[in-house]
């Protein structure tokens, strides 16, 4: 049985030339009030972003659309028939599965037997309640079952921030197990999700399909702060359920043209990585981008694993997608050199591209330093944001709205709902050093200080390679810069054992 419309590399069609341009958008509380009327708006943004989808022979079929919201608590103590820790204490993976009773049970213990062996434990699963009336005839023969794992938090996981490093690295070995087993219907099997933060709603559906395919959407207990909704276009492409955005952490619009290099340069690093975060664990997560993932798919890959090894999440995007700093004697110094540092270790994975992303806890967006993908947004009075492809998404009464503009080639808009403010990158020099020392906050989510060391060495003497301080691409093991004018180029980073 077929579970994907994804065909192999045949003759002139290659997998590694597809291309998608979307919409995205969020909706946001920038103090953090949950609420179900936040949900509904991420719907509507979504139906609203419906024109940016496609459709061929079958009307009821979609390229993929889907939200990410911040975990309900007090909808799945209301709907699971088993115990739930404090939250924040247990993590929710949304997954699909093969439709086949004897493949999905393996699939199942597959990810029970990881749950254990990583030492958390296994708290019950949930089937989602979807209604598929709605479906056309060439998707219901793609449609997985969908269900829902919850894990709670081990003892070996002093906070919530080791728990969601562990539950990476639970997923990143639960998938690369699946993926190179003999399961039947090995294909349909996917976590959309799996954080004790944030939850995916996602699949092979239109825009407007989304809240009547999620049963769950349209309870009044379901609430969050936050929404990041995508409709997805694929041009001359095929759609499959687990393509659809948003990904884990991002929802994006455009193309990334240096995919097979930026893939290529991750897989060569894995020899050169080193976490004390991550410890003997960041073995476990490789293959870290499988063949076969869409450039989305890879750059979210990519994001995360930056993520839990100790990067905050605005460092970990600055990173991937800089600014063009080269050249530029405008830009303010300590800026300038903070993209030449990280030059030497992550070269920049180059649009056209608008991605929106968030952890749970901030939302933001920025847009390759090309800037050619639109994205639009708002801030209203009563501290609401609303990003989107374009404007128009949710009808704001004009009085109400205090500020609209536009991301800006290279800028991020970031918004960080556990401080309650906007960090917005298109600020100018205060701006600049603004978010340049929002990175350097002393707490268990950004990276530490050290990660920077050399930052205003490296603007005096205009050359990394000539700092007299290392940067550690994880923290916890120290790597020599590489000049990045060097024919290797960027990325050929070399260890000096952290001594």
């Amino acid at each position: 049985m077929s579970y994907g419309a994804l065909p192999p590399k045949h003759g002139l069609y290659d997998p590694g030339h597809e291309h998608d341009a979307c919409g995205v958008g969020f909706v946001a509380h920038i103090k953090g009030e949950k609420r179900h009327g936040i949900v509904r708006q991420g719907l509507t943004i979504l139906e609203r972003l419906h024109h940016r989808g496609a459709v061929g022979a079958d009307p009821h079929a979609g390229d993929g659309a889907g939200l990410l919201l911040q975990l309900p608590d007090a909808f799945f103590r209301a709907v699971v028939r088993f115990e739930l820790p404090p939250e924040g204490d247990y993590a929710v993976g949304m997954l699909f599965l093969p439709r086949d009773v004897a493949a999905r049970s393996e699939a199942q213990k597959v990810v029970e037997g990881y749950v254990a062996f990583e030492g958390q434990r296994l708290l019950g699963w949930r089937d989602v309640p979807v209604d598929n009336q709605g479906l056309g005839y060439s998707v219901l023969p793609t449609e997985p079952v969908i269900r829902q794992v919850f894990v709670g938090r081990g003892d070996g996981c002093n906070d919530q921030q080791a728990f969601e490093r562990k539950l990476f690295v639970i997923r990143k070995q639960i998938e690369n197990r699946i993926r190179d087993s003999l399961l039947d219907g090995r294909e349909a099997f996917y976590f959309t999700s799996f954080s004790s933060r944030t939850v995916v709603y996602k699949g092979m559906l239109l825009a407007g399909q989304v809240g009547e395919y999620y049963r769950d959407l349209n309870d009044e207990r379901m609430v969050s702060a936050l929404a990041l909704v995508h409709q997805r276009f694929s041009t001359n492409t095929f759609p499959t359920w687990d393509l659809a955005h948003p990904f884990r952490m991002i929802a994006h619009n455009g193309e990334i043209n240096t995919l097979r290099g930026n893939v290529n340069w991750m897989a060569a690093r894995r020899q050169s990585m080193a976490s004390d975060i991550l410890g003997k664990d960041l073995e476990k997560i490789w293959p870290l981008i499988p063949e076969g993932q869409s450039d989305s798919a890879c750059f979210d890959n990519a994001l995360e694993l930056l993520v839990a090894g100790g990067y905050s999440l605005a460092h970990a995007m600055m990173m991937l997608i800089p600014e063009a700093w080269a050249g530029n004697p405008l830009m303010d110094p300590d800026r300038r050199a903070f993209y030449q540092y990280h030059a030497t270790l992550m070269e920049p994975w180059d649009g056209p591209a608008a991605v929106a992303f968030t952890d749970g806890r901030q939302i933001g967006a920025t847009l390759d330093r090309n800037g050619l993908r639109p994205a639009r947004y708002l801030v209203t009075d009563d501290d609401l944001v609303v990003m989107g492809s374009e404007m128009g998404v949710l009808q704001i009464p004009e009085e109400r709205i205090i500020k609209k503009w536009r991301l800006q080639p290279g800028k991020m808009f970031l918004i960080d709902m556990e401080q309650g403010r906007i960090i917005d990158g298109d600020q100018g020099e205060s701006g600049d050093r603004q978010a340049l020392s929002g990175l350097d906050r002393q707490n268990p989510y950004h990276a530490p200080r050290s990660a920077f060391r050399g930052r205003r060495d490296v603007a005096r003497s205009g050359n990394p390679a000539r700092s007299p301080a290392g940067v550690r691409l994880f923290p916890g093991r120290r790597q020599v810069p590489v000049d990045p004018d060097d024919p290797h180029g960027p990325g050929g980073d070399r260890i000096d054992g952290g001594r």
